[in-house]
């Protein structure tokens, strides 16, 4: 859903987030804005045909706020969005920017009651002399109405930025992370949340790593994992101490004193951890590669998918422009078999952990066009070029890939672009599947 406009920052999208029923997925942006996709129903005159995915609600989630006490800004933009499993006709999802998660409520109005008693059209209420007969109020339908309703505010649990948000199993308590800290709520109390990691030293000149993701495991209620600066991952267990700073197990893969470098240390740090959905599994990215690691070996990761490999002569110029400090994010597709993350150039990669074979893909105005089969790209690093290559060095590094979702049971991705949504379905990839 490309927009023709020069994206100013606001409509930067910062988050991407299909709900458990891949119904709806919804978008957050450093405006502070929450746009909600509703998927159409099949139309009836092409039932094959896969719904589309429509605006359902836009909301202002966030305001950029002032810290007196520290003289800071705080921006509106949204870190993260988490769907809450739906427990009745309404859905619901929280939202965070920095330092403030909210609760919204998102419900549907499709009929007005009419006929009231008491009151008049315009709600007003009526000379009770004047009522002299009852009559029973009918519902009538009107045009449907999506409301959204912020019905809690968890402020003032974070010292610092919170990196990510994640709804336990239990669907009572909810985890936020931020880059020293990890707090435990309950979704119904906002005004207290309980430590469950601290890793800051007594002195912060002794900082040696920080917090940069965190989920919940997504059948057992007492397990979390986070990531660090240092590329490991803690798997904890609440059930083991209140505070988790010992963790069950530390995953971590030795270094090869062959690839040391000056880049070595920005490189390994985690930029994001999902659990598989099976639980068996977890995914990390990391600069350069996509790891998969299995709960049951801390040693090492079972698989190891090079991303972009051919930047690795490129980190200097990188480092410069900061770009080697981006954050990309992966994503599980719905059977745990392919897994997704993105790169620069709007390009995207795909590997499929049977096959091994892998993809590059490009979000593009020429890909997003209806019924439009994306092409492979190959990236070449000099040499000899085949057609349609692109070289190393004319990748346009202002375009990347950060932030991407996948449909929970169906081959439908979500590729966040800039400010544009590109929503690939069924046939993504027919060449791994």
């Amino acid at each position: 859903m490309p927009s023709h406009r020069m994206p100013s920052e606001a409509d930067i999208i910062s988050t991407v987030e299909f709900n458990h029923t891949g119904e709806l997925l919804a978008t957050g942006d450093k405006g502070g804005r929450v746009v909600i996709f509703q998927r159409e129903p099949e139309s009836k005159n092409a039932p094959h045909s896969q719904g589309e995915y429509d605006v359902y609600s836009t909301f202002q989630s966030h305001e950029p706020e002032f810290d007196y006490l520290k003289s800071l800004e705080i921006e509106e933009k949204i870190n993260k969005i988490k769907w809450l499993p739906q427990q009745n006709a309404a859905h619901s999802l929280l939202s965070t920017n920095d330092k403030t998660i909210k609760l919204w409520k998102i419900t549907e109005r499709d009929k007005r009651p009419e006929g009231y008693n008491l009151k008049d059209e315009e709600g007003k209420l009526k000379d009770l002399s004047t009522v002299t007969s009852l009559q029973v109020p009918v519902l009538k339908p009107m045009d449907l109405m999506v409301e959204v309703s912020p019905r809690r505010i968890f402020a003032n649990g974070h010292t610092y930025h919170i990196n990510s948000i994640s709804v336990n199993s239990d669907c009572e308590t909810y985890m936020s992370a931020d880059d020293l800290r990890i707090n435990l709520w309950h979704l119904a109390i906002t005004d207290r949340s309980f430590n469950i990691v601290d890793i800051k030293p007594a002195n912060m000149e002794d900082l040696t790593e920080v917090i940069t993701a965190s989920e919940f495991h997504p059948h057992h209620c007492n397990l979390f994992v986070y990531s660090s600066s240092k590329g490991s991952l803690r798997l904890c267990d609440m059930r083991a101490a209140a505070l988790c700073d010992k963790h069950s197990k530390l995953f971590e893969e030795p270094e090869d004193p062959s690839n040391r470098s000056f880049f070595s240390e920005i490189i390994s740090s985690v930029s994001d951890v999902k659990f598989s959905h099976s639980g068996r599994y977890m995914l990390t990215r990391d600069y350069l590669t996509v790891k998969v690691w299995d709960l049951n070996m801390e040693a090492r990761p079972i698989e190891t998918y090079q991303v972009h490999d051919y930047l690795r002569s490129k980190l200097c110029s990188l480092y410069e422009s900061d770009c080697i400090f981006d954050k990309f994010e992966c994503a599980w597709n719905g059977s745990d078999s392919v897994i997704m993350t993105g790169a620069y150039n709007n390009f995207f990669r795909m590997f499929d952990r049977n096959t091994k074979r892998d993809v590059t893909l490009e979000a593009s105005r020429e890909s997003s066009k209806p019924r439009a089969v994306l092409k492979p790209r190959r990236v070449c690093v000099g040499g000899k070029r085949r057609r349609d290559d692109i070289s190393v060095d004319s990748l346009d590094f202002t375009k990347k890939i950060l932030h991407t979702a996948w449909h929970p049971a169906e081959n439908i991705i979500a590729i966040a672009a800039t400010n544009n949504l590109y929503i690939f379905q069924d046939k993504v990839n027919s060449d791994m599947h």
